[in-house]
């Protein structure tokens, strides 16, 4: 659901644009589809969360398809998809997948490479903001690995579940904040094993179980349930976990409408 004429509205106030971030990862906008790139972590982490998303997606709209496209049916938005890496899977299990970020760069890259696998995503550069505006909604929304770069994370929380229809299902996934997590996600995975750019991740702004949890509630959401994830060094993957500690997702639904 598009607005005709926008020209006389004025933006609203988008409570997930950092200019500094957007432009850090448009920056890397050619390498969001390297796997040994900048990225390599996305890459790494993509199947297990993939993996949280379905099965969330499936329990919360019961649905029992165990065949490669179960999605079949279900509108989603990937919001902070950046070159699509979680788009482009979610439309091969048969979800219609609206992909939404601000960098132009990260929706050409994630257009093109998205044509070239002869997959119908919709993509626009836009905001969380701006798309609630217009009225749009859908079954689920996903935003992974935004939460943490986000200005205001509650007004973002609450445009977030704007997006998403009553009895629909939001998955978010961030860090938590932890001395732990400083310790992983920022001294090791960005300054000792340079994973990670160098300033990609801002301690202040990972987010506790608890503080999500308050806000999703706030935004009128039922309490979220969670899932960690952890990397095993030996073998060089991650899995989803108990353990909450660093990373972790989170699925809360929006009540159904009243009849």
């Amino acid at each position: 659901m598009i607005a005709n004429d926008t020209s006389s509205t004025p933006e609203p106030r988008a409570a997930s644009i950092d200019a500094a971030e957007v432009e850090r990862f448009q920056a890397l906008a050619k390498a969001w589809w390297d796997p040994e790139g900048k990225f390599r972590p996305l890459h790494q982490i993509g199947p297990v969360r993939l993996t949280f998303v379905r099965d969330e997606l499936k329990r919360h709209f019961a649905i029992a398809d165990n065949g490669l496209r179960p999605l079949q049916g279900l509108r989603l938005v990937d919001v902070g998809c950046g070159g699509g890496l979680l788009s482009e899977p979610l439309a091969r299990l048969g979800a219609t997948v609206t992909g939404i970020d601000p960098g132009e760069r990260n929706i050409a890259i994630a257009r093109d490479h998205a044509a070239a696998q002869g997959l119908a995503i919709d993509y626009r550069a836009t905001t969380a903001e701006q798309l609630a505006a217009e009225g749009a909604v859908f079954d689920a929304v996903v935003c992974l690995e935004v939460i943490e770069h986000v200005q205001d994370v509650p007004a973002f929380i609450a445009t977030l579940a704007a997006l998403l229809r009553p009895g629909g299902l939001m998955v978010l996934s961030t860090l938590n904040r932890t001395v732990k997590a400083y310790a992983l996600a920022i001294v090791g995975a960005e300054y000792v094993l340079g994973w990670l750019p160098r300033g990609t991740h801002q301690w202040e702004r990972f987010v506790t179980p608890d503080e999500l949890a308050r806000h999703v509630t706030a935004a009128g959401l039922a309490a979220p349930r969670f899932a960690g994830f952890v990397y095993h060094p030996l073998r060089d993957a991650w899995s989803l976990s108990d353990d909450t500690d660093v990373n972790y997702l989170a699925a809360a639904a929006k009540p159904a409408a009243e009849k």
